[in-house]
């Protein structure tokens, strides 16, 4: 059975014209297939495998930036997402009872008060890093958080 190849996920048609994958990138004319013979080189097969691994290197981290871009704000709709699920389900989440409400409230008012009192602040443990000197002595140098 024929199928149209943009309709089916898996691919590579679909997923560029979904906007999945790169479909404009210079490095991508590289992975052309030529048909043209060349005659045998050793320095010229050298050339072309660094710049295999070359333009490899470029692919990738261009397909990163590009996974990046395109996940950017999913956090954001996911979370949207939620909201709108919990708010249109309300009434499925178990109801607070008076008496938990009102242990609630008395909780807030004693955090109230604590907040006026002064807090002392404790000491945390620094990292220290120490160097290996030549006369061999030893450096340490504080290392700020």
């Amino acid at each position: 059975m024929k199928r149209n190849p943009r309709k089916l996920k898996w691919t590579k048609a679909f997923r560029k014209s979904a906007g999945k994958e790169m479909v404009v990138d210079s490095t991508l004319t590289f992975a052309a297939r030529r048909n043209v013979p060349v005659r045998y080189n050793r320095d010229h097969i050298e050339t072309t495998l660094k710049a295999m691994e070359r333009v490899s290197e470029i692919r990738a981290r261009r397909e990163r930036v590009f996974y990046k871009k395109r996940m950017a704000g999913n956090k954001e709709r996911q979370r949207e997402a939620d909201r709108k699920l919990v708010a249109e389900n309300e009434h499925l989440l178990p109801r607070q009872r008076a008496s938990e409400r009102m242990a609630e409230e008395a909780l807030e008012g004693l955090d109230e008060q604590r907040i006026e009192l002064p807090v002392l602040e404790e000491k945390r443990k620094q990292k220290v890093k120490q160097r290996l000197l030549v006369n061999g002595g030893i450096e340490e140098r504080m290392d700020i958080d």
